[in-house]
């Protein structure tokens, strides 16, 4: 049985103010061309930069059909070796892909009620708005393509894989015009993973960009799906889910179902447990995600998105050369 405590939302602070400069962009339009315009200059040059180029790390594998079959030479990349014809045969065999010219991306974007809970000045929401439109940004400006399907209380909306700048303006916009949810009952995350193996016919990078708070089955869902594409779970969180601080009496809130209750945080047993709770459920998801296949990125409201970014970047050619060098011992004689 889940416990309570990750889908409990303390009251959110008061929001700060905005802006001038965002204040004046009136539109829902102008909006979203501000919030663009400030990443391209805060986050995508500093991304330019640090990752020079190297943009392709964070999509590896993706974009790829299958051509033909043929014997593992020298050089070859060991990821794309057949097992199957490899023990059929008794002679590895490597699968050769026709790459296309333009990756298609998607964001699977779970926008329910737990998303809008931040306890800083930043909530959940707006770290995955501004990581989708600087990587939708990066993407889009090396010709590929991207696309979106938005979960509410349900897929609910799907935003087809096309490029260029206008195009990331309208994702955006979708994402922040969307009013808050209300208490629409427990997040179904597996619906949003299911959804997209049906529609996505092709393989293509997906980022699934949610705090994963979610009742259960979504893991077989989510693994079942980096069968057939190349997965990243981006997972967003904030500290006061972690660990709580001694605020004295407190009204906790359920986001998606209304329900309240009042703790003493003051009680120091009780912070404690809640810790305990709260680490236990991290490991919990951080082996679901493992056992999945997929690589994980965790974006926090009071964290540098850019430190996050490229430390995935690093995670992803670490993993890129550990897999480069796993060629099985009994088939090191076919790479010599």
């Amino acid at each position: 049985m889940r416990s309570w405590w990750p889908r409990r939302r303390a009251a959110a602070p008061a929001a700060a103010p905005e802006p001038v400069a965002e204040v004046a962009a009136a539109t829902p339009a102008g909006q979203a061309e501000h919030v663009l315009r400030r990443l391209e200059w805060t986050v995508v040059r500093r991304l330019d930069g640090l990752l020079q180029g190297d943009y392709r790390t964070l999509m590896r594998g993706a974009g790829l059909d299958l051509a033909d079959l043929r014997e593992y030479q020298h050089h070859d990349d060991v990821r794309h070796i057949d097992w199957n014809v490899t023990a059929r045969t008794q002679q590895p065999h490597v699968r050769v892909f026709t790459e296309d010219r333009e990756m298609a991306a998607w964001f699977l974007l779970d926008l329910s009620p737990s998303v809008d809970f931040g306890s800083g000045s930043q909530r959940k929401r707006q770290v995955s708005a501004e990581f989708v439109a600087v990587l939708a940004r990066m993407l889009t400006r090396h010709g590929n393509r991207v696309g979106a399907m938005l979960y509410g209380s349900g897929l609910d909306t799907v935003i087809p894989a096309r490029g260029g700048r206008p195009h990331v303006l309208h994702l955006l916009h979708a994402m922040q015009a969307r009013p808050a949810q209300g208490e629409a009952g427990p997040t179904r995350l597996r619906d949003l993973l299911d959804g997209a193996a049906a529609l996505l016919k092709r393989r293509s990078t997906v980022f699934v960009v949610s705090d994963f708070i979610s009742e259960p089955g979504w893991e077989r869902a989510l693994g079942l799906l980096a069968q057939r594409h190349e997965v990243v779970a981006v997972r967003v969180l904030d500290p006061l889910e972690l660990q709580l601080p001694d605020l004295g009496l407190l009204t906790l809130r359920d986001a998606e179902t209304g329900e309240q209750m009042l703790v003493d945080t003051h009680d120091a047993g009780f912070r404690k447990r809640f810790a305990r709770i709260a680490a236990q459920r991290e490991s919990e998801l951080r082996e679901a995600l493992a056992q999945a296949g997929v690589d994980a990125l965790e974006l926090s409201t009071d964290a540098d998105l850019v430190d996050a970014m490229v430390r995935f970047t690093e995670m992803r050619k670490r993993r890129s050369r550990l897999s480069a060098g796993s060629l099985p011992a009994h088939l090191s004689r076919h790479a010599a």
